[in-house]
């Protein structure tokens, strides 16, 4: 099979040779995910479809559903009316999760086999350096290639000082600074959209994300709204993932608005590359960069080499990598590990709060 219509659709050769394996079922790509269901396209165009039985009892967690941007396994009916069904999820190259909202330990797939990751984060009341790092500790663990955007530039008075900030996080990370309203950097986004190749755009509510693919397709296919006045917070237009050809050929995901993004997983390494690279220094392999004596990271502090901030942004984000996954009584263990030293010196600290409190009374 030519498989035709796929091929504009992202289809690899790679992505063939893994169907291979399943040939009484009909491949397909998840290109839209609504309530109890999913739009697919396969050669034979679009369909609704819902999953197997079997794949809905196999799965331990919402991220072994299908998600947009997934390959998968269907079967068709000869009734119209009645949905395909997804039998299997092909292996996934690159994955952008983070955790669902709310404190149970969930995690949410944002967009599936993607090449390029946009992170978009606009020049007004929205800008924080800190919540990028999350963004870029997800994204370089992705296995997609994180791409900076720096949208509504024409809002923005000291444009030089927010380059410079964001250049002290991106280590690795291209930026672009780009506006809707005016064009600028709209083609150097383009240029990063290759044929057959898949990208997400990611980043909170009213950043401009479908401004952006709008001005990608050249029409109005998702729809769009003012910020709140004010304060610039962002209203939720986008509200389902959705996987969109372009002109160009290239293929984009759009996606909603996230107002919190907690880590599932992360690669600070690559995130927070100024910092490992000067843990690499410090006198102790295990080095917590809080008070240890050697330690090059605070010295790095104490010269003005390196921001506070950007350590305890670090920091943060280590322990909440290290929750990460653990029922409460982990994370109780974990705490009093960090804190402690561990159970016993934890005992130990708790015995002398209590002689003491009773020496006083």
């Amino acid at each position: 099979m030519e498989y035709l219509n796929l091929k504009k659709y992202g289809l690899t050769t790679e992505i063939m040779q893994k169907a291979e394996g399943f040939s009484d079922l009909c491949l397909a790509r998840v290109i839209r995910q609504n309530r109890g269901s999913y739009d697919v396209v396969s050669e034979n165009g679009e369909f609704q479809a819902s999953v197997s039985g079997k794949l809905f009892y196999l799965a331990e967690e919402s991220s072994s559903f299908p998600a947009v941007g997934d390959w998968v396994m269907t079967s068709f009916t000869k009734n119209p009316d009645e949905l395909a069904v997804i039998h299997q999820i092909l292996p996934r190259k690159s994955v952008f999760e983070r955790k669902a909202a709310g404190t149970s330990n969930t995690v949410q797939i944002i967009a599936a086999n993607i090449d390029t990751v946009f992170l978009c984060m606009s020049l007004n009341h929205d800008f924080n350096l800190r919540r990028m790092e999350r963004y870029l500790t997800i994204a370089w663990d992705s296995g997609a290639t994180p791409v900076i955007v720096l949208t509504k530039s024409d809002l923005c008075s000291d444009l030089p000082r927010y380059l410079q900030e964001v250049s002290s996080i991106s280590m690795f990370t291209d930026s672009i600074v780009c506006s809707a309203v005016d064009s600028d950097g709209l083609d150097s986004i383009a240029r990063r959209i290759h044929p057959g190749e898949t990208v997400a755009f990611i980043g909170s509510s009213g950043v401009g994300k479908s401004t952006l693919i709008n001005s990608l397709t050249g029409q109005k296919l998702l729809a769009t709204r003012e910020v709140r006045a004010g304060d610039d917070k962002g209203r939720h237009t986008t509200t389902r993932r959705e996987l969109i050809v372009l002109p160009n050929g290239g293929i984009v995901i759009d996606t909603p608005g996230m107002r919190e993004l907690q880590l599932p997983g992360g690669n600070l390494s690559m995130a927070f590359e100024d910092i490992a690279e000067l843990a690499t220094r410090c006198r102790f392999s295990d080095c917590s960069h809080r008070s240890e004596p050697g330690c090059a990271v605070r010295k790095a502090i104490e010269t003005g080499a390196l921001e506070q901030s950007r350590l305890d942004s670090y920091l943060k984000l280590q322990n909440e990598l290290s929750y990460s996954g653990l029922d409460s009584r982990e994370k109780e263990n974990q705490k009093i590990e960090r804190m402690f030293g561990g159970k016993s010196q934890f005992k130990q600290a708790m015995r002398k709060i209590k002689d003491k409190n009773k020496s006083r009374s």
